[in-house]
């Protein structure tokens, strides 16, 4: 059993005892929800490795960490421990992370509720365009790249319906 999945490289016997150990330790987790009685079980297991630890005979060594992650294996849980953010979480994306973008489509009324932020964000939006074509426009014109619309988002491009104006009043303390 390899210590992830994926693995790309030769892996030592110290990273298989010390993978199967931090394996073992989540184990006990999935099963074990008290947490007295979890320590207690977490040295016994300890006390486990110790004692395997002192094997000097890599055969019974290596077969020793073979058994374990057998064991490992056939005591998987059925609903095992999982971060709350982590993949499979409780909380796994539940909130997503809004691209930037959506910031451009807001309404010049609610941009003037920020005015240093969006001053600030526009400075860093014409900043990364220069690093962009400094970096990535290799021997390439720049109308290249450019958008099919490179006007002002602010404003109306031509062709369509004028947007219509917020019906609120913003309020000033």
């Amino acid at each position: 059993m390899a210590t992830n999945f994926l693995t790309t490289r030769a892996v030592s016997h110290r990273e298989r005892v010390c993978s199967l150990y931090k394996k073992s330790l989540r184990l006990l987790e999935s099963y074990i929800v008290n947490r007295p009685e979890y320590r207690y079980r977490a040295v016994v297991m300890r006390a486990r490795f110790d004692d395997a630890a002192k094997e000097l005979d890599m055969r019974k060594a290596q077969k020793m960490v073979i058994d374990g992650e057998e064991e490992l294996f056939m005591n998987q849980s059925p609903f095992p421990f999982q971060f709350q953010y982590s993949p499979g979480g409780s909380a796994y994306a539940r909130q997503p992370v809004l691209p930037d973008w959506i910031l451009d489509s807001w309404a010049p009324l609610e941009k003037a509720q920020y005015p240093h932020y969006f001053a600030r964000r526009e400075k860093r939006k014409d900043e990364w365009i220069a690093y962009w074509h400094k970096n990535h426009n290799r021997g390439k014109p720049n109308d290249e790249h450019e958008a099919e619309f490179s006007g002002n988002y602010d404003e109306k491009p031509p062709g369509e319906l004028p947007v219509q104006p917020y019906k609120f009043k913003v309020k000033h303390n």
